[in-house]
């Protein structure tokens, strides 16, 4: 019987380590370690880059603005395209700053309050278009603070909206969580804006948009060519179909860029006379109502009004106000004295304050499309209005102040 090989217990030996074999670099797997100047000089590049790529970009996109121009109502949240128009207009034309009334939501670009006034001026370029669709006081206030230095130093039109304090809920200052637009505007602070419950890295991510140029315009460049999304959740974006696809998955993630900032439609199926939500406020059959007026006192609308109005005096700007038009044909008969004490209020701090204003006459109940928006012919008739006012003519002809 043969026997087994017995199997020795002792452990192989290890091979030698070849000496042209460099050692293994130690506490890490990089291939490359830098040095404290060569990180320094990366954060220097960086910076550099991140200065420097929103400004040459202004040379590389094609930006039209036609006569009449305002922002497209698809990237109202472009802010820093809206600072890139403000810092166009000339010396010599006129900036109309507001929300939607401004903007002119039911109307065409040539059915808005610059246009007319423009008209009676007999230059076509005299007043400038600087509403933003969906802005209000607050925002309105944060959107002037950080994007319209441009402002500074010169003749400027303020619209006076009292829409916002017609509820708390308008105004913000009901304690209900509610969405609403234009949120990277508005003051950061916790407990600010009771309505506003976004947590602590939404505000931080909104103070960077507002404060931090880079951050700007890459929300342009999502505005613009990605549809208000960021380019990942672009790129995972869904058609709708069922089941679901995602199309953009399989493209160039640069291919939407084409350098040109979009127009607005040429037709507009919701603004302007042919629309059919181009008619007066009363056509079906609507009644005046009853609003939850909020006291001036205590209104954070017309607080971030007055703040506007103080920021852009402390800039130099000579300021106009137009406090109006709101639809005082829709408030109810019992209310009358409630909206007129507060529209008094506003007048008398105007006044109280050196700004010169006008408080426009209403226009016939069938010139409203809502409770504060004008139709085309109501635009028309509130420039003549503010044209023909002896206090607007001697601003408007007067130097600076």
């Amino acid at each position: 019987m043969s026997e087994t090989p017995s199997v020795s217990a002792e452990a192989p030996e290890k091979p030698k380590q070849d000496a042209s074999v460099p050692k293994e670099a130690p506490f890490g797997v990089n291939e490359m370690r830098m040095t404290l100047k060569q990180w320094l000089a990366t954060a220097g590049i960086v910076l550099v880059s991140a200065a420097l790529l929103p400004r040459m970009w202004k040379h590389v996109e094609k930006f039209d603005t036609p006569i009449d121009y305002r922002i497209p109502y698809a990237i109202s949240s472009d802010y820093w395209l809206y600072q890139w128009r403000a810092d166009q207009i000339p010396q010599s034309s006129i900036p109309i700053i507001g929300d939607s009334v401004v903007w002119g939501e039911y109307v065409q670009r040539d059915g808005t309050l610059s246009h007319f006034l423009s008209q009676s001026a007999g230059q076509p370029s005299k007043f400038v278009n600087c509403g933003v669709n969906g802005v209000f006081p607050l925002a309105l206030e944060g959107l002037v603070a950080n994007y319209g230095q441009a402002f500074s130093g010169r003749k400027v039109i303020v619209q006076c909206n009292l829409l916002w304090q017609s509820s708390p809920k308008a105004d913000l200052s009901d304690t209900s969580e509610q969405t609403f637009n234009h949120t990277m505007l508005v003051p950061q602070g916790f407990g600010q804006i009771p309505c506003y419950k976004a947590d602590a890295a939404t505000r931080m991510g909104a103070w960077a948009e507002t404060h931090i140029g880079l951050w700007g315009w890459v929300n342009h460049v999502n505005a613009v060519y990605y549809k208000n999304l960021s380019m990942p959740r672009w790129a995972l974006e869904e058609d709708g179909s069922d089941p679901p696809t995602r199309p953009n998955a399989w493209r160039n993630p640069l291919s939407p860029i084409n350098l040109r900032v979009p127009a607005e439609p040429a037709v507009d199926t919701q603004r302007g006379p042919a629309s059919k939500r181009h008619k007066a406020w009363n056509a079906g059959g609507a009644q005046p109502s009853h609003f939850e007026w909020v006291d001036p006192a205590h209104s954070l609308q017309w607080q971030g009004f007055q703040r506007l109005i103080t920021l852009l005096k402390s800039r130099g700007a000579d300021v106009f106000v137009i406090l109006g038009p709101f639809n005082e044909h829709m408030v109810a008969e019992d209310q009358r004295s409630q909206y007129t004490g507060i529209r008094d209020n506003a007048a008398k701090w105007f006044e109280a304050n050196g700004i010169t204003h006008i408080v426009p006459e209403p226009l016939p109940t069938e010139l409203y499309a809502d409770a504060s928006h004008p139709l085309t012919d109501g635009y028309a008739l509130l420039a003549k209005q503010v044209y023909a006012s002896p206090t607007f003519t001697s601003w408007l002809n007067g130097a600076p102040r």
